[in-house]
């Protein structure tokens, strides 16, 4: 079971502000979470995130500043499998698309030729 599946929706939100930072304080997460909780259930909930093995943490002065515990690049590929998963029915392919509609959407040619070679690469490994 990966360590995402295990976080409630607020923990996510707490760790998608945290991962976008690269760290924050209890005051910072607060500054950017919608409809948030009061000082202090937002501190216990990023105690128990810690406790779960998501964040760590160092004094900075009187406050806590919290770290993710895995690098983005790690936690990364169960987000995205998340969001596959919950807005697309699991369908990477309608995913990318409605990436792509989207306006501002920009790739590089060195990027559609990287995309080209993993989709090749999944045809010839069966995916």
């Amino acid at each position: 079971m990966d360590l995402e599946s295990q976080l409630s929706r607020r923990e996510r939100q707490i760790m998608d502000i945290i991962y976008a930072r690269g760290e924050a304080s209890v005051a910072e997460v607060l500054g950017e979470l919608p409809d948030p909780p009061a000082r202090g259930a937002m501190g216990r909930m990023m105690s128990i995130l810690e406790r779960k093995g998501h964040l760590t943490h160092y004094r900075r002065g009187r406050e806590h500043v919290f770290r993710p515990t895995l690098p983005r690049q790690q936690a990364g590929p169960s987000a995205m499998r998340r969001v596959v998963d919950t807005f697309f029915g699991g369908s990477l392919g309608q995913a990318v698309a409605a990436h792509l509609a989207q306006r501002d959407t920009t790739i590089s040619d060195e990027e559609l030729k990287r995309l080209a070679e993993l989709i090749r690469e999944a045809r010839r490994k069966g995916r």
